[in-house]
């Protein structure tokens, strides 16, 4: 997926942009469902790796 190549900042960034959009403008339903659909994929991208991060943090803090 390409997403996955773009940095995890940019990829947050792009969620809050989304969001924004479709709280600032008045879109079609169509335009607000794919831009939906793009931020729903990046929110569960972005989730799974904030999970992944925590549990190496939690496994290296038992290590010591």
């Amino acid at each position: 997926m390409e997403n996955e190549k773009r940095p995890f900042e940019e990829r947050l960034k792009r969620v809050e942009e989304i969001v924004q959009a479709m709280e600032n403008q008045s879109l079609p339903l169509e335009d607000v469902y794919k831009l939906f659909e793009e931020g729903n994929a990046l929110v569960k991208e972005l989730t799974g790796e904030l999970n992944e991060a925590k549990e190496k943090m939690k496994a290296l803090s038992e290590k010591q």
